[in-house]
């Protein structure tokens, strides 16, 4: 029975990949935009109306306006180039590559971006019709058929909201990090071999691309979020989510140090474990809480875009506390371990530092700030963008 139901479940799971939400949005849009342009346009096949709704048409609805608005420009840009060439030269092999460079140069000056080419290649096709006059203009009036079913079609039918996706990733993260920082600590009392320790560190390195994947869902998230009526306080969630990103990224590129640092030591310990029993089992546990607040704080950062807000941070702040307190402990003993055995002490002390350095930004109040920093960041932004509207709103 439980064999039955996995494929049903992954069916419904691949239903909301955004991916296939973008699918079956264009292709839905495309098809109306087509059907529109039939009975708006004298051209027997309209096909650049659904082209432009399948490009003008994203996941999100910020990006759909934004690129509708440069998909246009883009269009309607080529098309004047090719009307002044045809009056001027006609169409022959100097004036084509004329009509392609001042095309790609007016793709520049209108600022339309990734539809640079459009330009170029909306000149070009009108340029080699025969009736250019009449053909430019339907090919303008399917451009803004398509652009306007694209847009009205995300207005309708409002594009969800990725913030759950994004947090999944945040999640996932963590728990790799998680993972790695539990195994390192219960290595910590064993004969560590150099290309042991070594694995470590190319898996630490290996976060970095779980970083930028994390980044581009969040990205997607962020766009979800601007200009959507199913949103409130986006910016507050937008801003929630980045900074937390950003928290664990610096304590993936501490991590990173971490496992460089025993890299060194194991380099040094070839017949011995890295540690002393007694200074293994503390910073073994020291390890435990450390991961187990990485763990926390993904979950206080994606609860806030839901419920259950404070639970998460009461976890947090307990969390935090026992690492503090095992902090303690494993410095006196490493100061015991040095005193000891004076060898590699600057490694045992960078070591210390760097745990340091993740609870530093694991803090509660350290994250109170940074959030505060980047909400007044944003707001003055905003004000920068869109002063005109400011002083509307004001009157």
């Amino acid at each position: 029975m439980r064999d039955a139901k996995e494929p049903v479940a992954e069916l419904v799971k691949r239903r909301r990949h955004p991916a296939v939400v973008q699918a079956m949005r264009s292709t839905a849009a495309a098809t109306i935009a087509y059907a529109v342009a039939l009975q708006l346009s004298s051209e027997p096949v309209p096909l650049t109306a659904p082209l432009t709704a399948l490009l003008v048409v994203q996941v999100t609805l910020y990006a759909t306006l934004t690129t509708g608005i440069r998909r246009v420009n883009a269009v309607v840009a080529g098309v004047l180039i090719a009307i002044a060439f045809s009056a001027l030269v006609g169409l022959s092999w100097w004036s084509l590559g004329m009509i392609i460079l001042a095309s790609l140069a007016a793709g520049h000056l209108v600022k339309v971006h990734e539809f640079i080419p459009e330009v170029a290649i909306s000149a070009m096709l009108v340029l080699g019709v025969t009736r250019v006059a009449n053909t430019a203009w339907d090919r303008v009036l399917e451009t803004l058929i398509g652009a306007g079913v694209g847009l009205l079609f995300n207005f309708l039918f409002a594009p969800p909201v990725w913030v759950r996706t994004a947090s999944e990733h945040i999640e996932d993260l963590a728990r790799r990090l998680q993972d790695l920082l539990q195994r390192i600590g219960a290595e910590l009392g064993n004969h560590t071999p150099i290309d042991r320790a070594a694995a470590r560190l190319h898996e630490a390195r290996r976060l970095d691309n779980d970083v930028a994947r994390v980044d581009a869902a969040l990205r997607q998230a962020e766009d979800s979020l601007r200009l959507n009526p199913r949103v409130k306080e986006g910016k507050l969630h937008r801003v929630v989510l980045r900074t937390g990103l950003d928290t664990l990224e610096i304590c993936t590129v501490v991590v990173r140090v971490v496992t460089r640092t025993l890299t060194d030591l194991a380099k040094h310990r070839t017949a011995e474990p890295l540690f002393a029993p007694d200074v293994a089992d503390v910073l073994a546990e020291l390890f435990d809480h450390v991961a187990d607040a990485v763990a926390s704080f993904a979950v206080l950062v994606t609860t806030q875009v839901n419920t259950d807000a404070q639970d998460a941070e009461d976890r947090l702040a307990g969390t935090l506390e026992a690492a503090d307190a095992s902090r303690a402990r494993a410095a006196v003993r490493l100061l015991d371990c040095v005193r000891r055995d004076p060898r590699q002490w600057q490694l045992h002390g960078a070591l210390l530092a760097e745990i340091d350095r993740i609870l530093d930004e694991l803090d509660m109040e350290h994250r109170t700030t940074r959030l505060m920093e980047e909400l007044d960041r944003t707001t003055r932004e905003g004000h920068r963008r869109f002063p005109r509207l400011r002083r509307l709103v004001r009157l």
